[in-house]
């Protein structure tokens, strides 16, 4: 007689359990103690044995579908022997379908397919399960995108390691800490990134399990309007639609049409920089943007000599110019060297790695030569093989077009992050758009609103910025005020890094309103909230005064640039 395969109960709060993988087929052989199936429950995964020998004859319950514990998901028997029917509640909550929904389910759950697990994706995939659809994400190749396994993640672990060599060689001995030159490991540097990536991933796949989103690990490509196929991991292909479509692929590294730059091995890109096996004695990076800053300051602080050649007249033009004369100071101090209105002609081969050929604003011809060669050009939407044409998604140059609900122009598809055309190449900015273009497809009415989007840059010393800069007041033609204050009259500043950096604060000259913060100095990254919050709450300079800062800390740096602008300075001059 075939025996029954139960849900199992894991603990006293388990009350049903979501099938992850099937680790058998129907009409496969198992014996007692193969492990049959991986159920997941909201907190773990668990694998699952065979309680008897014979033939897995029957699955009543297929991967991603849930059941009660205790009900009937498959019969184990001997071969040709029947199968024994399932409960009605067991049917009804277990049908033997597809994996993955095509249309609006059963019990009247809205579908959605998520296509990409980047921080816009798999944010947008939670924020619609919590919301009651039945979601599935399609992701090719790792959880967490470009941000957690080769971007935003990587680089900051590299910068922490590097930051610590900076204030033991700098600092340290000032403040009573000597040490007798430092070593870097650069392998366990590396080791330490890798870790750190690997449990943040781990985290995103938990995350998802938690909220019972389906992953399929594949790659997809538009048939036609909102029909995707999707060719999995192994080889089989499967053509897939829901109620809506969320497309999060992101973003890739560019590669700029420089001669010679795709032929020489020494010619590295972002990822490239976060996967060296030791450290350079020479780089030269191409372009002055966040990706190059970055790495610019982690390798020079690891013993690279550092090169920035850029075309324009100034670095991270995102930034305020009082912020980034700073920075450009503190990385000179640094021995990094720059070559500002410079333009690349052609990479070319030599003995050392690779040989830079430029023109300077004059027009002469000027070269560098180094190990490594960081192309950091900037990023394109990662669209090319999603068949845009085919979905009839209207773009620009790969860049998908949506408006401010996240709603391309074909109904029921959405895009999100860095793969759309006018938004900010963030993380964080991906993440907000995830939520709402989720919400918008769940019933909900919300509108993406990128002012009080922040920039940060995790330079040397760090910097941020959200909302106006006096260049873009001036183009608007507000009239504005300015509020600064330095570091180096913050106490705890001073502790830090000796006091360098600097706050400034731009508000409306008639009513106060705070209209931009930018920060340079420690915590300017973790800082720059306030203003975030500041611009959308529309506070005034005074209620930024009025608001008790504690002390000793470097918010205080916050409400002192909003004293100054009122001309009330207290630790600086008015």
């Amino acid at each position: 007689m075939a025996v029954e395969v139960l849900m199992p109960k894991f603990g006293l709060t388990m009350t049903e359990g979501t099938i992850e993988e099937w680790k058998v087929k129907e009409g496969d052989s198992v014996k007692k103690g193969d492990v049959l199936f991986s159920v997941a429950t909201d907190k773990l995964t668990n694998d699952v044995e065979a309680d008897a020998d014979g033939v897995l004859l029957k699955i009543l319950v297929g991967e991603g579908d849930t059941a009660e514990c205790k009900s009937v998901i498959a019969y184990i028997g001997e071969e040709g022997e029947q199968a024994g029917e399932a409960p009605e509640a067991t049917k009804a909550e277990a049908p033997a379908a597809a994996p993955v929904p095509t249309t609006t389910t059963t019990d009247g759950k809205k579908t959605v397919i998520v296509v990409g697990g980047g921080p816009g994706g798999y944010v947008a995939a939670i924020r619609a399960a919590q919301l009651g659809a039945k979601v599935t994400l399609i992701e090719k190749e790792y959880l967490g995108g470009t941000c957690l396994n080769v971007g935003c993640i990587p680089t900051k672990c590299l910068l922490h390691s590097a930051e610590l060599v900076e204030e033991i060689k700098n600092q340290g001995k000032d403040i009573g800490v000597e040490v007798d030159g430092v070593k870097v490991n650069f392998a366990q540097v590396m080791a330490h990134k890798n870790a750190i990536s690997q449990r943040l991933t781990g985290g995103v796949a938990g995350l998802l399990k938690l909220n019972k989103v389906t992953k399929v690990d594949g790659t997809a490509t538009f048939t036609g309007p909102k029909t995707l196929e999707v060719t999995k991991a192994d080889g089989t292909k499967e053509t897939m639609t829901a109620d809506a479509i969320i497309v999060a692929t992101g973003s890739v590294n560019a590669v700029p049409p420089i001669p010679g730059v795709k032929e020489n091995p020494n010619c590295i890109d972002s990822t490239g920089a976060l996967s060296l096996e030791k450290v350079p004695d020479s780089m030269v990076i191409i372009d002055a943007g966040v990706i190059g800053m970055e790495l610019a300051c982690a390798y020079a602080s690891f013993g690279t000599k550092i090169t920035i050649v850029e075309a324009k007249d100034s670095i991270l033009p995102m930034l305020d110019k009082d912020i980034t004369d700073i920075g450009v100071a503190h990385m000179k101090k640094m021995g990094i060297a720059f070559c500002l209105e410079c333009s690349v002609q052609s990479i070319e081969e030599s003995a050392v790695g690779a040989k830079v050929v430029c023109t300077d604003k004059t027009g002469d011809l000027l070269s560098f030569e180094a190990e490594k060669v960081l192309v950091a050009v900037g990023r394109k939407a990662n669209t090319d093989g999603l068949n845009l044409d085919a979905a009839g998604l209207k773009n620009d140059r790969g860049r998908i077009i949506v408006n401010d609900k996240m709603e391309t122009n074909v109904p029921g598809v959405y895009a999100i992050g860095d793969c759309v055309f006018g938004r900010a190449l963030l993380a964080h900015a991906a993440s907000a758009m995830g939520e709402v273009a989720a919400e918008n497809i769940m019933g909900m009415d919300v509108l993406y609103d990128e002012k009080t989007n922040p920039a940060c840059v995790y330079m040397m010393p760090e910097a941020a910025s959200v909302g106006l800069t006096e260049e873009k007041c001036k183009e608007k033609g507000i009239d504005y005020k300015v509020g600064k204050f330095p570091m180096a009259a913050n106490g705890k500043a001073l502790i830090i890094n000796g006091g360098e950096g600097l706050v400034k604060i731009i508000a409306d000259a008639k009513y106060g309103e705070v209209l931009g913060l930018h920060i340079i100095g420690p915590r300017a990254t973790d800082l720059i909230c306030e203003g975030a919050l500041a611009i959308r709450l529309e506070a005034t300079v005074e209620e930024l005064i009025s608001t008790i800062h504690s002390h000793p800390t470097v918010t205080e740096t916050m409400r002192e640039a909003a004293l100054h602008l009122e001309g009330r300075a207290i630790h600086t001059k008015n």
